[in-house]
C-alpha cells in the first residue's frame, strides 16, 4: 500500500520507517528544504533501532512537494504536534482525492481541522479522517535519519469523521497497523481517548521546580511518584466522566491501566512504562515555557478537553486548574490560545448538532 507521512519528527520517522520495513511504499514529506535535500543526497533511508537491532528502511520518496507526497496515497498519516496541524491541513486540503484516508496519532480533534480546510479549500473529495489517543510509537530520534523505537503500540483505539465513512477507513488503516486497531466510534471518541493532556499536564507541571534546577530530568521516572499518579487518576476520571456524558462506553483505557502490572493491557501493552524509563531518551532538557508538554497538551489538548466538558456539563475542575496554571507559566489564557471549541467554529453547537457533524461530516 502506499502510505504518505506528513512531518519530520519523532513520530513521522518511526512511521515512515516501521511503512517501509513492512513492504510498503512509503514517502516522507517535509517543509525544511535543506533537511530533505540532506535525506535525499544520503539515500533516502531511515535507520531503525528497536530490540531487534538496525534496520535500514528504504523510502520511495522524501519530498517538500506535498501533492507530489499524496499522490496516489491510499493512506496519509499526520503524526506531526497539534500545533502544527492548521498549517499542513491547509497545505494538503487542495490535493486529496475520492477513497484516501488521513490518520492522525494521536489527533486532540484535529481529524475536524482537516476535514473543515478541505471544505473550506471547496475540495469535494470523499475523504475519511481518523485519529487515535497516542502515537503508536515510543520513540526518539538519535540523529538525523535514525530513529529508536522503544515500544510499537498493541492496542489503538480509532474513531473517524465523518462516521460513515467508518468502516472503509479501519481497514485502509488496519493494513497499515495490522491486528492493533480498535474502533471506537466517532472522531470525538477518538479524541477523547488522547492520553497526552492526562499524562503530561501533571508531570510537567508538578515537577517545574527540579525541572527549571536540573539541566535534565526524566519526569517519567523521578517525576511519576505517588502523589503525582493519585493527580493523574484524578485527571483522567474527569475525562472519562466527559466520555460517558457523551453516551461513549467503555473500553475508556484508562491511564491507570498504563503503569499497572495486571488487568487489562494498555495503548502500549504491558511494562511499557518501564521499558520507556530504562531507555533513557527520556531524560531530557525541558523548557517549561517551550515544551510541547505545555504548549500541545496542556494549552491545547486540556482546552479541548475541557470545553467539552463545559457542553456535557460535566465539572472539570483539575483540567481548568492546570490550564489556569500553564497559562501563568507561559503568561497566557490557554482557554483562549488552546483549542476550545469555539476556536474550531463549533461553539455554537449544541450536543445534537455536534453529533449530526460527526456523523455526516460538513
Amino acid at each position: 500500500m502506499r502510505i504518505a507521512v506528513l512531518g519530520g519528527g519523532n513520530g513521522s520517522f518511526a512511521a515512515a520507517g516501521d511503512f517501509a520495513l513492512a513492504g510498503h511504499d512509503a514517502r516522507l514529506w517535509r517543509r525544511d528544504a535543506d533537511a530533505v535535500a540532506k535525506h535525499q543526497a544520503a539515500g533516502s533511508t531511515i535507520v531503525v533501532k528497536d530490540f531487534a537491532g538496525k534496520h535500514e528502511a528504504k523510502l520511495s520518496l522524501v519530498t517538500t512537494d506535498i501533492a507530489e507526497a499524496v499522490k496516489g496515497a491510499a493512506l496519509i498519516v499526520c503524526p506531526a504536534p497539534a500545533t502544527a496541524q492548521h498549517d499542513i491541513a491547509k497545505a494538503l486540503a487542495p490535493h486529496l482525492t475520492d477513497g484516501q484516508v488521513v490518520y492522525l496519532p494521536p489527533g486532540t480533534f484535529g481529524s475536524v481541522i482537516f476535514a473543515k480546510a478541505a471544505y473550506e479549500a471547496g475540495n469535494k473529495a470523499k475523504v475519511a479522517y481518523a485519529e487515535t489517543g497516542t502515537l503508536p510509537w515510543l520513540t526518539r530520534k538519535h540523529g538525523p535519519f535514525e530513529v529508536a523505537i522503544t515500544i510499537r503500540a498493541k492496542r489503538l483505539p480509532t474513531g473517524v469523521f465523518p462516521l460513515t465513512l467508518k468502516d472503509h477507513a479501519l481497514k485502509v488503516i488496519g493494513e497499515a497497523f495490522p491486528g492493533v486497531i480498535e474502533d471506537c466510534g466517532d472522531a470525538l471518541s477518538g479524541a477523547l481517548m488522547n492520553a497526552g493532556p492526562i499524562i503530561h499536564p501533571p508531570l510537567i507541571t508538578m515537577n517545574a521546580g527540579p525541572l527549571e534546577h536540573f539541566d535534565k530530568w526524566d519526569i517519567h521516572k523521578e517525576g511519576t511518584q505517588v502523589s503525582i499518579r493519585r493527580v493523574t487518576d484524578a485527571l483522567d476520571a474527569e475525562r472519562i466522566a466527559v466520555r460517558e456524558a457523551l453516551g461513549y462506553g467503555a473500553p475508556h483505557f484508562p491511564l491507570a491501566d498504563h503503569y499497572a502490572k495486571t488487568g487489562p493491557e494498555w495503548m502500549y501493552g504491558r511494562g511499557s512504562h518501564d521499558k520507556l524509563t530504562d531507555s533513557g531518551d527520556w531524560r531530557e532538557h525541558i523548557v517549561l515555557t517551550k515544551h510541547r508538554y505545555m504548549l500541545e497538551d496542556t494549552r491545547i489538548g486540556l482546552s479541548f478537553f475541557a470545553s467539552v466538558g463545559a457542553l456535557t456539563g460535566v465539572d472539570t475542575k483539575l483540567m481548568r486548574g492546570f490550564l489556569a496554571i500553564g497559562g501563568a507559566v507561559c503568561g497566557e489564557d490557554f482557554m483562549q490560545t488552546g483549542r476550545p471549541l469555539a476556536s474550531l467554529g463549533l461553539g455554537a453547537l449544541d450536543r445534537a448538532q455536534l453529533q449530526a457533524l460527526l456523523r455526516v461530516g460538513f
